[in-house]
């Protein structure tokens, strides 16, 4: 595990999503192991609604034992994309959110995510690291409201991309960067060490029936243990129909590979690169692009995770999640 001098201050940008929700709790799991701060959880659009992720986040909150922690509600996008309901669910919760307790936060009363973020980056400029595992909307509509806020960051982690792989929502694109490819623009050009975790090694991650079952039995009984269980077999099951596993029993983690890097960096290997995306091409909006060759003039933006140990990952991973539910209600 990573050593930090003071434990590191998280605010995670999110749209739950199967995969944004098992990053969440293993979050949870590290706050509650005393190895993280969780400043707040800002909402974006994305896989469903701003307001079903708003209502997702309220309750995983809940679940995994921190529902005082400030949920925003997500800043509305400008235009129409397609959703990723056909893989998460109706709720973006796996079909399962009727069966857990209703959301504890007010959508209507909570503040905008894009206000959060620029509030706590000017209380703790260079303390806060931001974790982006949803579409780029807040974090740009932050920057666009308080130019120079970003920079106020300790660290941006962001989850999305793909350089050398397909895309997973165009034969180019990958979903978050797709979907507000205008926003991805402004966030990359914010800032000259963003980290980007992309298709291209989280397309390793595959969460299985046999990991889900493992870490249930450490407390069978407990309603996240049951939760975890349904949710990971709603997850596999669409992985399945839409060949994301290439016929694997399981489902990509994509959003966790962020909190990989952070507390585990063992795990990952990196390289420096000069990103950009494509945002008015008819067939190639949301492509992420690295100018490779030597004459390449630009500098660098960013850190792109080139290889992951995903055994390792997964051991990391399924321990802290058992560790989450062994002690649920404490």
């Amino acid at each position: 595990m990573a050593k930090f001098d003071r434990i590191p201050k998280i605010i995670l940008d999110t749209d739950p999503g199967g995969d944004d929700i098992f990053a969440l709790f293993w979050l949870q799991s590290l706050v509650k192991q005393g190895l993280a701060e969780l400043i707040a959880v800002t909402t974006a659009g994305g896989n469903v609604s701003v307001e079903k992720t708003f209502s997702s986040a309220s309750r995983i909150l809940s679940l995994g034992g921190l529902p005082n922690v400030e949920v925003g509600r997500g800043v509305a996008v400008g235009h129409s994309r397609d959703d990723a309901a056909h893989i998460h669910g109706s709720d973006g919760m796996g079909n399962l959110s009727s069966q857990l307790p209703n959301p504890i936060h007010s959508y209507e009363a909570t503040r905008y995510s894009e206000d959060i973020l620029i509030e706590r980056l000017n209380q703790m400029p260079g303390e806060i690291t931001v974790i982006a595992i949803a579409p780029l909307t807040n974090l740009a509509a932050a920057e666009k409201k308080s130019p120079g806020i970003l920079k106020k960051a300790k660290e941006i982690i962001i989850m999305g991309g793909a350089f050398t792989c397909p895309g997973n929502v165009t034969p180019h694109a990958e979903f978050n960067l797709w979907f507000d490819s205008e926003a991805a623009e402004i966030v990359l050009e914010s800032r000259c060490d963003l980290v980007i975790t992309s298709l291209d090694i989280t397309r390793q991650l595959i969460f299985t029936r046999e990991m889900a079952q493992s870490i249930a039995q450490t407390n069978p009984e407990s309603e996240l243990a049951q939760f975890l269980l349904k949710l990971c077999e709603f997850m596999i099951g669409t992985a399945l129909e839409y060949r994301e596993t290439n016929g694997v029993s399981g489902f990509l983690v994509h959003d966790a590979a962020t909190l990989g890097y952070l507390f585990y960096p063992e795990t990952l290997l990196w390289k420096r690169a000069k990103v950009q995306i494509e945002t008015r091409g008819e067939w190639t909006r949301g492509q992420t692009l690295i100018d490779d060759r030597n004459l390449a003039k630009q500098p660098a933006n960013t850190w792109i995770a080139t290889a992951i140990d995903d055994a390792r990952f997964f051991t990391n991973l399924t321990e802290d999640l058992k560790w989450l539910i062994k002690f649920e209600k404490t």
